[in-house]
């Protein structure tokens, strides 16, 4: 059986890469995928306590966190799906106003 640790060293290295890609990147695609990331990472570390606490409270948590992300990718996408057709861009840089 793994160990607790071995998980949630995994689930915080994919939360530090997640957020140095949020923090360093410009493209809006990268950025948005790292959220996904970090996203996943909560997940991983949440089944790793569930399963260690032997409770489905955490398990249950997490269905309804890939729910959130899911409408989250949905609405997310179509944003920016609509910026590149107003701007001809996906560069965060020259996205400074919220203005279509």
């Amino acid at each position: 059986m793994v160990p607790l640790s071995y998980y949630l060293a995994l689930s915080a290295v994919l939360f530090i890469l997640g957020t140095a890609g949020f923090a360093l990147r410009r493209n809006i695609i990268t950025i948005f995928m790292c959220i996904e990331l970090m996203l996943n990472a909560v997940n991983l570390a949440l089944i790793a306590f569930s399963r260690f606490l032997s409770d489905l409270g955490g398990q249950l948590f997490v269905f309804f966190v890939i729910v959130v992300a899911a409408a989250e990718a949905t609405v997310g996408l179509a944003i920016i799906i609509a910026l590149y057709r107003n701007h001809e861009s996906l560069s965060v840089d020259k996205l400074d106003s919220m203005k279509l």
